[in-house]
């Protein structure tokens, strides 16, 4: 027979068995689908047409359909595809019976459960898909980092803002591995079982499509077959339970399927697996670590105690459990019932790409609009979140005619964003409308953005992203077209209560609305915005960063403009005018004082006014920045207003920013013009002291210089030595707590005659190697003798301490608290450890995590001896 036969016999095969065929593939369609697709048979179109028919047999007619259009190559690929599912169905039958046997009603059930899990979960809605529009979980990627014990995210700053850093020092740390969903409960080295899994990431970047995943998965026997039961809860349905309950009633909630044979899915809970997703969502999340327990599933009691029960293993203590939750809330998860961490990393680089040409359909496009993206650094380090990823492909698809400049600022990418969702739906509605879509349309496209803003900023006010039909705010949205433009909606069921949930398709949207809703309008400016909150009641999460700096970009000139052409949307001048001069009042006092000041200049980055920064003009320029992981986008507001600065900077303190070799090379022209330089904390290589070291070569202003804690050695001092030499212009030198030896000090004997005024060498490796020769230098310092220098260097350490996370804090006092006895007996020293105490003890009252707790009160108890 010829090739020709045998092609023709392949779609005469698939012609003549199309009955059976429908039978044999029912409960193998998604998989042969997926097959199809990523052989190329199919295309992204195909699929969707296969995925609106209705029920899984109507879904095998139409990939037969298909296939008849396709020809015989496709139908010799289909049948190939055929065989290998029969070939690996047959292994799975062959795999021994489990211990209730093959024919039983457990497993009965247990085939009935993955065929509803299968079913809900075998497609999900982007964000703001139209009816119709479903995307597989093979075109979505979710990079796990796998990182054992509990992750302190130091939330000081903004989730999405501090994460994107946090992700690229994950990501390229060899300690940590990445994992696929199905390791999350395998034991990998541990000794012990792990029974307890945390998945944690910030707002957007696909915690709930992971659970979905693993849903699908399991339905359809392909992962996660160590459990004969997945049990799904979503948060979102748990905040409508309002009276007593027990694990029995919310299981068959949702699982009235199961109901013969609960009694035996909950005896065997070794083989049970509870998603609990949402946690940060959960309104009772701050109180779950319930000291009244229920140990039995028919136990009556108040939700959080039975989630709060299941959670520290009290009840169904063989059971496994996964819960999501965003950084924000993790505090909240005591740690000793946490066996293993997971971090959820986002995209890759390739991972973005991928996400651009599945989006666009079209290669040559895809290719264009990731190269317009990577020439933006701001759009295209934050496309790691996939929410975001697709809120700038939804800007580039339909705002191309805007004539907008490329975004610069996070506000322009919003605004943008904004708009163009508005001319979308502007236009769907000319198509469907022949009324003049004039003044009144216009109008009442005004007032619905303005009420969507008002639920945002009420609801930000209040810390919560999940907004319930039954809210006055959400009811006045109520009939509005463009609310589902902008909002996602499900529906949370109960017994006798069925209520819709909105949300923001991300939290940053949310932050954007709120923004705007007080740009618009003459609500006037939250409390700790306007510096009238106390410090005791403002928040040190940066809870309202990103909304303080869309506020300022949106209240700029150039997007006040934009958005009054493009959305009929106005800001009052008076507003925008009292901002501006907000900022450069702002800015003159921090720069003065020397207080925290990168929140501050983001919002003037946010404007792109040069006039501002210019109108700046502090007595002395003290820029602080210290205790933050930096991102490109934070040493972009920091260059931003600088480079728009002449003369010296008296400060610039970058005391644990983590600022890398190639940052200092970025920053060096700055660096060159301080009187005051402050890198201690940072762990340096040779390669960034050599950076150091060329600055101290050409610097005229460089007169103090700290480099404390930075793991610095005799070599990379030498190397330092040698720079200071040629202008001979630097007087103090801190050195404390690095590896120095007595060799690399008394390599500084040689600056005369003009010798450095100061050098403090304190916790350094000086007492194997002739300490008395270093120690007759009347310039370095290596005890705590002196008040006056430690008066002032007390003061400093403190005030960090003040601002620091309790991560942070306990950094501190591991460093701070290692000073000989008879020192402690000086003034400075009782007073600051004193101050030093009470501070502990104040953060020991509001600590929420145990393990946090334990390290601070072991501090108060060393000072308190």
């Amino acid at each position: 027979m010829g090739e020709k036969d045998v092609c023709h016999s392949c779609l005469t095969a698939v012609r003549v068995l199309r009955v059976s065929l429908v039978d044999e593939l029912e409960a193998q369609v998604d998989s042969a689908l997926e097959a199809l697709v990523s052989r190329d048979v199919f295309t992204r179109d195909d699929r969707e047409d296969v995925l609106c028919q209705r029920g899984p047999r109507a879904r095998v007619r139409k990939v037969l359909d298909i296939l008849e259009c396709k020809g015989e190559e496709a139908a010799r690929v289909f049948l190939s595809i055929r065989s290998h599912l029969q070939h690996c169905e047959e292994r799975n039958e062959a795999q021994p019976p489990s211990k209730h046997g093959p024919d039983t009603e457990y497993n009965k059930v247990q085939q009935k459960h993955k065929d509803v899990l299968r079913r809900r979960s075998e497609s999900m809605l982007l964000y703001n898909s139209r009816h119709g529009e479903k995307i597989l979980f093979s075109e979505r990627y979710v990079s796990l980092i796998l990182v054992d014990g509990h992750q302190g995210l130091e939330m000081k700053r903004h989730e999405v803002l501090t994460f994107g850093q946090r992700r690229l020092h994950l990501q390229h740390t060899p300690a940590q591995r990445k994992i696929t969903p199905a390791e999350l409960f395998s034991r990998s080295n541990r000794k012990s079982a792990v029974r307890k899994v945390l998945v944690a990431g910030v707002a957007g970047i696909g915690k709930t499509v992971l659970v979905q995943k693993m849903l699908f998965d399991f339905g359809r026997s392909k992962e996660h077959l160590a459990f004969d039961f997945i049990i799904h809860m979503s948060f979102r349905d748990l905040n409508l339970i309002d009276e007593p309950t027990n694990l029995r009633e919310l299981v068959l909630r949702k699982n009235r399927h199961l109901a013969k044979e609960l009694d035996n899915v909950l005896a065997n809970d070794d083989k049970l697996l509870i998603i609990l997703d949402g946690f940060d969502e959960f309104k009772h999340h701050r109180s779950c670590d319930v000291e009244a327990f229920v140990t039995e599933p028919d136990e009556d009691a108040e939700v959080k105690e039975v989630v709060g029960s299941l959670l520290l293993g009290e009840l169904l203590p063989n059971a496994s459990v996964l819960l999501t939750s965003r950084p924000v809330a993790v505090s909240h998860i005591p740690v000793g019932c946490v066996d293993r961490f997971v971090l959820i990393a986002g995209f890759s680089l390739g991972e973005v790409r991928d996400f651009f040409s599945r989006y666009f359909q079209d290669a040559a496009l895809a290719d264009r609009m990731f190269e317009t993206v990577s020439a933006n650094e701001l759009m295209l380090t934050l496309c790691y979140i996939p929410a975001f990823c697709y809120i700038v492909c939804c800007i580039l698809k339909d705002s191309r005619n805007l004539c907008g400049e490329s975004p610069k600022t996070m506000t322009d990418i919003y605004v943008q964003y904004l708009v163009a969702l508005l001319r979308s739906h502007t236009q769907e509605r000319a198509k469907t409308c022949l009324q003049d879509q004039g003044t009144g349309a216009m109008e009442k496209l005004s007032d619905t953005v303005m009420k969507l803003g008002r639920l945002a900023f009420q609801k930000l006010l209040e810390h919560q992203t999940l907004f319930y039909s039954s809210d006055r705010d959400v009811a006045a949205l109520e009939g509005c077209s463009l609310v589902g433009t902008f909002l996602d909606k499900t529906i949370a069921q109960e017994p006798g209560c069925t209520e819709e949930v909105f949300s923001f398709a991300h939290l940053t949207v949310q932050e954007f609305f709120a923004a705007l809703y007080i740009a618009l309008t003459d609500q006037p400016l939250p409390d700790e915005i306007q510096g009238k909150a106390s410090p005791a009641e403002v928040s040190n999460t940066g809870h309202l960063d990103l909304f303080n700096r869309f506020l300022s970009g949106i209240l700029s000139d150039r997007n006040a403009s934009f958005l009054s052409r493009q959305a009929g949307l106005c800001c009052s001048e008076e507003k925008a005018e009292t901002y501006r001069k907000k900022i450069i009042t702002d800015l003159t006092m921090l720069c003065e004082n020397g207080a925290q000041i990168l929140n501050c200049l983001h919002c003037l980055f946010e404007q792109q006014d040069p006039s501002l920064a210019l109108a700046v003009q502090p007595r002395k320029l003290r820029i602080n920045v210290s205790d933050e992981a930096l991102s490109h986008m934070d040493y972009n507001a920091i260059k931003y207003f600088l480079n728009h600065t002449t003369g010296r900077i008296s400060e610039l303190d970058l005391t644990g920013t983590g600022v890398s070799c190639d940052e200092l090379r970025d920053i060096q022209p700055l660096l060159v013009r301080c009187e005051s330089l402050w890198l201690g904390e940072n762990n340096f290589d040779m390669d960034a002291v050599q950076v150091i070291a060329d600055v101290l070569r050409v610097s005229d202003n460089v007169t103090y210089l700290g480099l404390g804690w930075s793991n610095i050695g005799d070599d990379e001092l030498q190397a330092l030595g040698s720079a200071i030499r040629v202008k001979r212009k630097l007087e103090e030198l801190w050195v404390e707590g690095n590896r120095l030896s007595s060799r690399g000090l008394l390599s500084l004997n040689d600056l005369n005659p003009h010798p450095l005024k100061k050098v403090v060498a304190i916790w350094n490796d000086l007492y194997n190697t002739e300490p008395e020769s270093v120690s007759t230098q009347e310039s370095i310092t290596l005890n705590f003798t002196d008040d006056n220098i430690w008066e002032g260097w007390v003061e400093w350490v403190f005030k960090r301490c003040e601002v620091s996370s309790n991560e942070k804090l306990v950094m501190v006092l591991h460093k701070v608290c290692n000073i000989s006895v008879h020192c402690v007996e000086r003034q400075w020293a009782k007073s600051f450890y004193n101050k030093l105490s009470q501070l502990i003890e104040s953060r020991i009252e509001c600590c929420t995590e145990d393990d946090m707790c334990k390290k601070l009160k072991r501090f108060y108890s060393i000072l308190n001896k």
